[in-house]
């Protein structure tokens, strides 16, 4: 029998003074949550799909749609980004990829696709310098195609590329990297990245990131950016995770994020940064989860790059793939399935929940009794660590359906 004082002994041995778990005696912990473990719970008010209004606002600009094409060289070029645009979304094109760094194409992006030693091909491409010329030019081919405008770049060159690209019209900045924080340490002890001046003197909206915790979350809002993105290694090709050992699962992520951006609201009354899940969504049921853990919107990958349209040629790769002393991404092969039109909008070809995203997204909606993307964050939602495989027995053993591989 244990007796009363070993009880209190372990009881003090496994969580913190403040309540925190203990992974052992030196290091405490919490629980954090991915999408898989998590469901949505209906309450008692439901209403057709048609009601629901899916709509936000980035900066000074209104979508129809909330979800966001990441800055990968596999997902967004000049054409991609102008046809979701035309669709209600947004395509992020990525300034420091192969876009800027070739005037024709074809042949590089075959080259990626027909390449044996993958990372040694992007590594080899990429010492190609990137011309300025392009930035501008890939810019205003979007620009021509009457859409919102958004490019990528990381943190160490956003003030060298962000006036060049806001200056041939671009509508919106993303700033990313692995990892944004508020102040960075250099070798050479050069001042970091201020994010302040350069929401203020940009004449643009930024949208910056990555991170997945609440200080980190309510410094970076507390800038003047537009944005926030939220996710450090859940994409579908990106290797952070193992190479690096760092991310929190998405679920925990954003719901910490959100909660800085309520913590901002109260004390600023300004204006509403969006938070932007980014990464680890490949079904419709990862973006309705998304949503109800506070995110404004959502940035994926993998799903487009499955598109007619997309330029990877039905493959997929990090963004950190290039890097010439760390590679922290890989190519995959995703196939190549249907339109961008009915990847965003439907009508779904597949019962797996790749087709149709808003269609989903608004299905779910109406199942749960939220009649906008504010409701539907205030939906219940329960740790459900078996609600992939209870009762699907038969499509997990056939890979079928939600059993597919």
């Amino acid at each position: 029998m244990i007796s009363h004082t070993a009880k209190e002994n372990r009881s003090k041995d496994e969580t913190s003074e403040s309540g925190a778990m203990r992974i052992g005696l030196g290091k405490a912990t919490r629980r954090a949550y991915g999408f898989d473990e998590i469901a949505l719970v209906p309450g008692d008010c439901t209403l057709d799909p048609e009601l629901c209004d899916i709509s936000y606002q980035l900066g000074k600009y209104d979508f129809a749609v909330p979800i966001i094409a990441s800055a990968m060289d596999s997902v967004v070029d000049v054409k991609v980004a102008g046809t979701l645009g035309k669709l209600g979304g947004l395509g992020v094109l990525n300034l420091q990829g192969v876009q800027t760094r070739y005037e024709n194409l074809d042949e590089i992006y075959e080259k990626i696709a027909a390449g044996d030693n993958f990372v040694e091909v992007m590594q080899e491409l990429y010492k190609t310098p990137i011309q300025e010329k392009l930035i501008a030019k890939r810019i205003e081919d979007i620009k021509a195609q009457g859409v919102i405008t958004a490019v990528s770049v990381t943190p160490n060159v956003a003030e060298k590329y962000g006036p060049i690209a806001a200056k041939a019209g671009c509508d919106i900045l993303f700033v990313q990297s692995t990892v944004t924080g508020i102040e960075h340490k250099n070798v050479k002890g050069s001042p970091s990245l201020d994010l302040s001046k350069l929401c203020k003197t940009l004449g643009i909206p930024v949208v910056v990131g990555n991170c997945v915790t609440y200080k980190t979350a309510l410094e970076l809002l507390e800038t003047g950016i537009a944005g926030l993105l939220v996710g450090i290694g859940p994409g579908a090709a990106c290797t952070s995770r193992s190479v690096l050992g760092i991310g929190v699962p998405m679920a925990t992520a954003i719901a910490d994020c959100a909660q800085a951006k309520v913590t901002y609201m109260e004390r600023s009354g300004g204006h509403a940064p969006a938070i932007i899940a980014d990464g680890g969504m490949a079904v419709g049921g990862d973006i309705c989860k998304a949503i109800a853990c506070g995110a404004d919107a959502v940035m994926i990958g993998s799903p487009f790059a499955k598109a007619k349209e997309a330029p990877g040629r039905g493959y997929h790769w990090g963004m950190a793939t290039p890097s010439p002393v760390l590679p922290r991404g890989t190519r995959i092969k995703v196939g190549t399935t249907v339109s961008l039109s009915q990847i965003l909008n439907g009508p779904a070809a597949t019962d797996d929940g790749t087709q149709n995203l808003t269609g989903a997204l608004k299905t779910s909606m109406a199942t749960l009794g939220a009649e906008n993307l504010a409701e539907m964050k205030e939906v219940e939602v329960v740790i459900a660590p078996s609600i992939l495989t209870e009762g699907k027995v038969y499509q997990n053993a056939q890979q079928l359906g939600m059993g597919r591989k």
